[in-house]
C-alpha cells in the first residue's frame, strides 16, 4: 500500500474486533491515526498502555471528529443510540461502518441518522475467537476470513469500494450481499450453533446426576468445543438472538424438525438414517478445510508472518 486509505480512523469500541482492526491497520498502514474509545475507564487506561491508538479519548463525539472513518465495534443493541449520539460530529464525505454480527437491525437502528453525506457501510468481519476486550485482539484475526458488507440501496458504490479494500488488505476476503440475506445466512451458520452450544453447556450445569467437577474433568472433544463457543461475550451475543430474532426462529424450527427425525432413528434402531446423516455431515466439514475456513491450527497460532509487527506506543491523551 503505497498510501494510507484513511486519514484518521476513530474506533468506537475497542474488544477482540476493535483492537484487532487498530492492529491490522497500523500493521499495513492502513490509517494515518487512530482514535478510540470505549465505555469503561479501565478499558481506555488499557488500549492507552497496549498502544494500539494515537489517541485514546473518553467520548464517542470526541472520538469522530475529524475522522474519515468511523467503525462502531460495540453491541449490536447499542449502535442505534451511539450514532445518534455522533451525528452531529460525522464529518462529510465519511465511512460510517460497523462489525455487527446482525445487518438489517444496524440498517434500521442507525440509518436513520447518518447524515447526508456520510456514507454509511454496514459490515460483518465473519472471525472471531472466544475471548474479548483490549488485550484478546491480533492483527491476523482477519487473514483469510470472510468480510460481508451490507450496504443499503443507494449507497455510493464508491464508499463501499473503499471500504472493501480496507478489509482486503486486512486480509480478510470481502463480499456483499443485502442486509436480509446476511442475516438468513448468519442464522444458520453462526447463530444457532451459538445458541445450541449455551443450551448444551447450559443442560450440563444442571444435571443434577452429574457433578461441576466430573463435567470439567470428563469433557471430551465434542462438549469442549461447545464451551469454547458458549465462553463468548454475554452482552454481544443477547443482543444477536434479539436483533435476528426472526431469521433465528426460522432457521431454530428447521432444525426442531430435523432433530426429531434423528430423535425417531434412534429410538427405532434405524442405522441407515444415521450413517446418512452422518456420511454428508462429515463431507461439509472436509468443504469447510478444504476452501480455507479452518484448519487443526488454532486462530492465535495462524501465521504472523504476513503481517509486519505493529509499532509502538501511542498515547492516550494527557500522557
Amino acid at each position: 500500500m503505497t498510501a494510507p486509505l484513511f486519514n484518521r480512523m476513530a474506533l468506537i469500541g475497542v474488544g477482540l474486533i476493535g483492537s484487532s482492526i487498530a492492529r491490522a491497520a497500523r500493521a499495513q498502514g492502513l490509517v494515518r491515526s487512530i482514535v478510540a474509545t470505549a465505555r469503561s475507564v479501565e478499558t481506555r487506561a488499557r488500549v492507552a498502555e497496549l498502544g494500539i491508538a494515537d489517541r485514546v479519548v473518553d467520548s464517542n463525539l470526541a472520538a469522530v471528529e475529524g475522522a474519515d472513518l468511523v467503525i462502531l465495534c460495540i453491541p449490536v443493541g447499542q449502535c442505534g443510540a451511539v450514532a445518534e449520539e455522533i451525528a452531529p460530529r460525522l464529518a462529510p464525505g465519511a465511512i460510517l461502518s460497523d462489525v455487527g454480527s446482525v445487518k438489517a437491525a444496524i440498517v434500521r437502528d442507525v440509518g436513520p441518522h447518518v447524515p447526508a453525506g456520510v456514507h454509511f457501510v454496514p459490515a460483518h468481519p465473519v472471525a472471531g475467537t472466544e475471548n474479548s476486550g483490549p488485550d484478546a485482539g491480533f492483527a491476523e484475526l482477519f487473514i483469510n476470513r470472510w468480510c460481508i458488507l451490507t450496504p443499503p440501496e443507494g449507497t455510493d458504490p464508491g464508499a463501499t469500494d473503499k471500504l472493501a479494500t480496507f478489509w482486503s488488505a486486512l486480509g480478510a476476503n470481502v463480499e456483499t450481499m443485502t442486509p436480509e440475506h446476511h442475516d438468513l445466512v448468519l442464522a444458520i451458520t453462526s447463530h444457532l450453533p451459538h445458541l445450541i452450544a449455551y443450551t448444551i453447556v447450559g443442560t450440563a450445569d444442571e444435571l443434577e446426576q452429574v457433578t461441576r467437577s466430573e463435567v470439567l474433568k470428563f469433557s471430551a472433544g465434542g462438549f469442549r468445543d461447545f464451551t469454547r463457543i458458549a465462553a463468548s461475550d454475554p452482552t454481544m451475543w443477547r443482543d444477536v438472538f434479539l436483533a435476528n430474532k426472526d431469521a433465528v426462529l426460522e432457521m431454530l424450527g428447521t432444525f426442531s424438525e430435523d432433530l426429531a427425525t434423528l430423535t425417531r432413528a434412534i429410538r427405532r434402531g434405524d442405522g441407515d438414517t444415521l450413517f446418512e446423516l452422518f456420511t454428508r455431515t462429515r463431507a461439509i466439514r472436509r468443504g469447510i478445510v478444504s476452501i480455507g475456513q479452518d484448519s487443526d491450527t488454532p486462530d492465535f497460532g495462524r501465521p504472523h508472518d504476513k503481517l509486519p509487527p505493529l509499532p509502538r506506543p501511542y498515547m492516550a491523551d494527557g500522557e
